[in-house]
């Protein structure tokens, strides 16, 4: 199908799905009059592209995983991996920010919250 196709299908503009291609999550090929065309399985490949940014993975880790996945994009073993590892990340991120939070609520209620650290 012509990326126009791919556009109204996939729900997304046309912008993204070259710019999904430049990040090599999605092959076209050219046909002889030069227009790309994408094969029927890109839909449900640029859905669970979607997905995967809206759980907080990058479009790096997306194509790092992509063959991977793309063979097999239900695999619960593969999935389950890479959401283990999202959540450690998770984890940390909340745990940073925690103290982060501790640290500001103990200067919000000081004359002057921006004194420099006690040495």
């Amino acid at each position: 199908m012509r990326i126009g196709e791919l556009a109204e299908r996939s729900g997304l503009s046309r912008d993204a799905i070259r710019f999904y291609e430049t990040r090599g999550l999605l092959e076209s090929h050219r046909s002889p009059n030069g227009y790309r065309e994408f094969a029927a399985d890109a839909v449900p490949w640029l859905a669970y592209v979607r997905t995967a940014q809206r759980l907080g993975f990058t479009l790096a880790a997306i194509a790092a995983h992509g063959a991977e996945l793309r063979e097999a994009p239900d695999s619960a073993a593969a999935l389950s991996a890479l959401f283990a590892e999202k959540i450690a990340v998770v984890d940390a991120k909340m745990s940073e920010l925690a103290v982060l939070r501790e640290e500001l609520a103990e200067r919000a209620v000081t004359g002057c919250p921006l004194r420099p650290e006690q040495q």
